[in-house]
C-alpha cells in the first residue's frame, strides 16, 4: 500500500487494544491488503495464502474489526 493511500485508510482502522493477547506479528499496512485480494480472486478468507504476507483471514478481519 502506497503512503498516499495509508494515510487514507489508517485513520478508519480501530486503535489497537492495549490488553491485546500476544505480539502484533502482521504489520497494520498489510491486514487490509488481504481483503481486496479475498475478493477479487473470489476466494474465501480462510484460504488466503500466508505467503502473501498478509497474515491469516482470521487476522485480516480481526484487525479491521477489533
Amino acid at each position: 500500500m502506497r503512503s498516499c493511500e495509508w494515510v487514507l485508510v489508517e485513520p478508519l482502522l480501530p486503535p489497537w487494544p492495549r490488553k491485546a493477547p500476544g505480539p502484533r506479528p502482521v504489520d497494520d499496512r498489510r491486514c487490509p491488503q488481504g481483503v481486496p485480494y479475498v475478493l477479487y480472486n473470489d476466494a474465501s478468507r480462510q484460504l488466503l495464502p500466508l505467503e502473501l504476507g498478509f497474515g491469516s483471514g482470521q487476522t485480516c478481519r480481526r484487525r479491521l474489526v477489533l
